[in-house]
């Protein structure tokens, strides 16, 4: 039985050759072709969007944690 499970998992494995990593490069650059790139003016407004959206929730969780953190002192005293 453990000779069987041995043969199973090695039935998907392909061997390791240079015509394999030719292909896959093959299929690597045909993937890549199809990628659409952002331009620079929506990647800027995008980065813009993502450091305010950021910088909100930093304060937002800083205000919270510090209301917290007294609230709870004030219990514990």
């Amino acid at each position: 039985m453990a000779s069987k499970k041995a043969v199973g998992k090695n039935e998907g494995k392909r061997s390791f050759s240079i015509a394999a990593v030719k292909e896959f490069a093959g299929e690597v650059k045909v993937e890549w072709d199809k990628i659409a790139w952002p331009d620079r003016k929506h990647t800027l407004a995008s980065t813009g969007v993502v450091i305010v959206f950021v910088s909100l929730i930093s304060f937002y969780l800083g205000a919270v944690d510090l209301l917290l953190g007294k609230l709870i002192g004030l219990f514990l005293r």
